[in-house]
């Protein structure tokens, strides 16, 4: 596992700062040439090597999207045919809004189904603008296209994965993004998280370049037991990620501390 890790991470490492290599937090020192034999080290400590997990946020409410964004807390977005609706727009226009305030991949979806109807839509939303992702179902027509849009070079989220095969499928497609739907699948009493695990373990054996997007996130214990397994990307509706800042010990231990301030009778400013 180590090696394919290694070679599938090699591309995305960072150089230092008016640095030639890539450092590597192992060897507290530049990221060794594959003709290295330290390149072949294996187990968790290449595990150091995998970039952060990244927050794509999952609306099209265009006000929350630029709340979080101004945090910093958004790597891209995901958007579908049912947050279209909510949000009460016209699909190109508010996608072209996202895309000019998100520097990261927007994913948007084509409703056709049928893959030659799917690439029309797909090409047509690609000129939206450069961080488009084109968002397909994982269909044979959808895989179809993916094929398709993938060899002309454009990103492409294979979307309603509830399976490790349908992942390898969409891997093998040459797709950017795969998402699992984690909360649908807790609602027919399966394990979504599993599937997590599952994809990652495969796609580490075999260095699929696909990313893992976890997909329906519910709750704050999504993206934490998806950040442990080694998700590439979370996609959570604001509140969910909003909620993560929240504990009832951190209100509890606040709330003393301000009382036991206002007893001091001091002021800071």
């Amino acid at each position: 596992m180590g090696v394919f890790l290694a070679e599938r991470l090699w591309g995305e490492a960072a150089l230092p700062p008016g640095g030639s290599a890539p450092l590597c937090p192992v060897l507290s020192g530049p990221i060794p040439s594959r003709q290295s034999p330290a390149f072949a080290l294996s187990g968790p400590q290449l595990l150091l090597w995998r970039l952060p997990m990244k927050f794509f946020v999952d609306t099209a409410d265009v006000a929350a999207i630029k709340e979080l964004n101004d945090l910093g807390m958004v790597d891209g977005v995901t958007t579908n045919p049912s947050l279209i609706l909510k949000s009460g727009r016209d699909i190109l226009e508010v996608t072209k809004e996202i895309c000019d305030m998100v520097s990261g991949p927007v994913s948007a979806e084509v409703v056709a189904t049928e893959a030659k109807d799917m690439i029309t839509e797909g090409l047509k939303l690609a000129k939206i603008a450069s961080n488009i992702a084109i968002k397909v179902p994982l269909t044979w027509d959808g895989l179809t296209a993916c094929k398709a849009f993938a060899s002309e070079g454009h990103m492409v989220n294979v979307t309603l994965c509830f399976s490790a095969a349908q992942a390898i499928l969409a891997a093998k497609a040459g797709a950017s993004f795969v998402s699992p739907f984690i909360g649908r699948l807790d609602d027919i009493n399966l394990d979504g998280v599993e599937l997590i695990d599952d994809i990652r373990t495969i796609y580490d054996n075999y260095d699929y370049k696909t990313e893992i997007l976890a997909a329906s996130i519910r709750n704050v214990n999504h993206i934490t037991e998806c950040a442990k397994i080694g998700a590439d990307v979370i996609t959570a509706p604001p509140a969910v990620i909003k909620a993560m800042a929240n504990h009832v010990l951190t209100d509890k231990g606040l709330d003393q501390f301000l009382k036991d301030w206002a007893k001091t009778g001091q002021k800071i400013v």
